[in-house]
């Protein structure tokens, strides 16, 4: 097995978040990055907050978002998981299974 198969296997048995998690995340810190998936001449402000989502987690995702705008969500978890800061790792955790309300929220960002 190899080390990075070992790692992604720690991470979610020790915080119980399973790869469809993961994706959500991605997908989430897509729309968070870009609440108009893309979409020339549509400007949003968001206050993220008023989602549960507190500023430093916010700040820490668009940066998620950014990286990760074009690429499919899903990315290894040892790779995701190393770029949360504690602060957001808390949070996930605490909200993985309402990170597709998030989609429901925004337009899909693989819809047309």
């Amino acid at each position: 097995m190899s080390q990075e198969h070992n790692e992604s296997l720690q991470i979610q048995e020790i915080t119980k978040l399973q790869p469809k998690h993961f994706a959500d995340l991605v997908r989430s810190a897509q729309l968070i990055f870009d609440p108009t998936a893309g979409v020339s001449g549509r400007n949003i402000t968001v206050n993220w907050e008023q989602f549960g989502i507190p500023r430093g987690v916010a700040d820490n995702l668009k940066s998620l978002g950014k990286e990760y705008q074009y690429a499919s969500p899903h990315i290894p978890v040892e790779v995701i998981w190393s770029q949360l800061t504690p602060e957001t790792r808390i949070w996930f955790v605490e909200n993985k299974d309402r990170l597709w309300q998030f989609e429901e929220a925004f337009p899909a960002l693989d819809e047309d």
